[in-house]
């Protein structure tokens, strides 16, 4: 017997998992999957970045389902456009050999009226990002009343994009649901009191890798560089793993922007992701980057806000990360689903003791290049 069926899931969809080249349940998953396909609950599930939870959540979520009820019954809430497709076609996949489960996702950036026309087909789940559902319900363009199970998927950084309002707004309308579901990398505490205002005071909790919630695969460097010198170290680490993908943060849009254009000036491909872009230029960049034909990224942290693009070798951070959830959001990029990866720091003078702090705060040793 495989060892999701062991956990309780279907065959036909272990069928459709497999050839996604998911056999072996991770951690999140092991743990979630047999309490979210047995009775009805709230689940609090606590996991760094990259180690399964859409499989974790979205299995049970699918084994949940009356494919022959043409109603929606599933709700997602991801924080971004590219998480929401993405889980999208997740679940699409993981449905291959079994009854059709329909699936649509709905977020900002696109036209509404398109949306609309496409949840008057038979919906089984809605992906959504909190913002366009909001506005969806305002126009009463969906029915959220057979509802029986939501997931609010990185509900920490639906927090820090600000969607407080509107997630306490749907949720409030979700009051009925049998199973409310919640995973975060991070538990600020603006989430508990998301938690404590619509999460059942008895539900399941699950916590993976402790207090870490910085994947143990990703090796931590620095590199000591004045301002003036970070763009000639960055260069040259770049030339020295010529070929292999990942990702460069900087603070803000006008950074990313400079550091863009200083490196095409060196002759490297790299594009930038920042928040000026429009809607069609984000997608060229990240189709580009997903299909390979662009290694390099150079990104804000609002704009890579829910990026999962596999075989990323490395993150750079340019510029240190404000914040720890920020630090931890960035490195998650790489070392995902198992593999191995580096995440750099070029640290001028100001920025060691805010290295430091993440060193002590997220239990984690930086290593010295260079």
């Amino acid at each position: 017997m495989n060892k999701f069926e062991e956990l309780g899931v279907k065959s036909s969809f272990v069928k459709g998992i497999s050839e996604l080249n998911i056999i072996t349940p991770t951690e999140i998953q092991s743990q979630a999957i047999p309490i979210l396909l047995g009775s009805n609950t709230d689940l609090i599930g606590q996991a760094q970045t990259g180690t399964g939870k859409t499989a974790a959540y979205g299995l049970p979520l699918l084994q949940k389902i009356n494919p022959s009820t043409k109603k929606v019954q599933g709700l997602i809430l991801c924080p971004t456009r590219e998480l929401g497709q993405q889980v999208a076609k997740q679940l699409f996949r993981f449905t291959k050999y079994s009854d059709k489960i329909f699936t649509e996702a709905v977020y900002g950036g696109a036209k509404i009226d398109n949306q609309i026309n496409a949840l008057k087909r038979p919906t089984h789940i809605i992906v959504a990002t909190p913002g366009r559902l909001v506005d969806l319900l305002k126009r009463k363009a969906v029915n959220l009343s057979n509802v029986s199970t939501v997931i609010l998927d990185e509900a920490d950084e639906m927090l820090s994009m600000g969607f407080k309002e509107d997630l306490d707004e749907i949720l409030s309308r979700l009051s009925a649901s049998k199973n409310k579901w919640l995973f975060s990398a991070t538990m600020p505490q603006a989430l508990n009191q998301i938690i404590n205002k619509h999460i059942s005071a008895d539900a399941k909790k699950i916590v993976v890798g402790k207090s870490n919630v910085v994947n143990k695969d990703i090796e931590h460097q620095y590199i000591n560089s004045k301002d003036n010198e970070k763009l000639n170290v960055l260069v040259n680490f770049l030339r020295a793993n010529d070929g292999k993908r990942g990702m460069i943060f900087c603070r803000t849009k006008a950074n990313a922007q400079r550091l863009s254009k200083q490196l095409v000036a060196k002759n490297i491909a790299v594009d930038a992701l920042h928040g000026d872009l429009l809607q069609k230029e984000r997608d060229k960049v990240m189709r580009a980057f997903k299909k390979n034909s662009l290694k390099l990224l150079v990104a804000t942290d609002i704009a890579a806000r829910g990026l999962d693009v596999d075989n990323l070798l490395f993150v750079v951070h340019y510029q240190m990360a404000e914040k720890k959830e920020y630090y931890t959001h960035r490195s998650g990029r790489t070392a995902r689903a198992g593999k191995k990866g580096i995440s750099l720091c070029l640290v001028n003078p100001t920025e060691i003791n805010q290295m430091k702090y993440f060193e002590k705060e997220l239990d984690i040793r930086f290593l010295k290049k260079g």
